[in-house]
């Protein structure tokens, strides 16, 4: 899961062409949004269409557990992770 941590880092900071930003700067657990890295929500729309691109997964907006999928690298971690079970089965 630490590999796949550290793409997504590096994934977010691609994307989102973050200046000044390495993966190393960004913990696992630190909150995406608000206070943490500050993203906004149309960074959350670039980097749920990266993820869909990169991981080939389906990511539900009307999902009421989006908020929490997208709260830290580590939980996106998770929700990648499960989704490609679910794409294999």
């Amino acid at each position: 899961m630490e590999n796949l941590e550290a793409e997504l880092k590096q994934l977010i900071i691609d994307t989102l062409e973050l200046e000044g930003i390495s993966a190393a700067d960004i913990l696992s657990e630190a909150p995406l949004f608000g206070a943490g890295l500050g993203l906004d929500s149309i960074d959350a729309l670039e980097l749920g269409v990266a993820l869909k691109k990169k991981y080939q997964i389906h990511i539900d907006t009307d999902s009421v557990e989006l908020v929490s999928y997208f709260a830290s690298v580590e939980n996106l971690a998770g929700f990648v992770i499960s989704q490609q079970k679910k794409n294999s089965l």
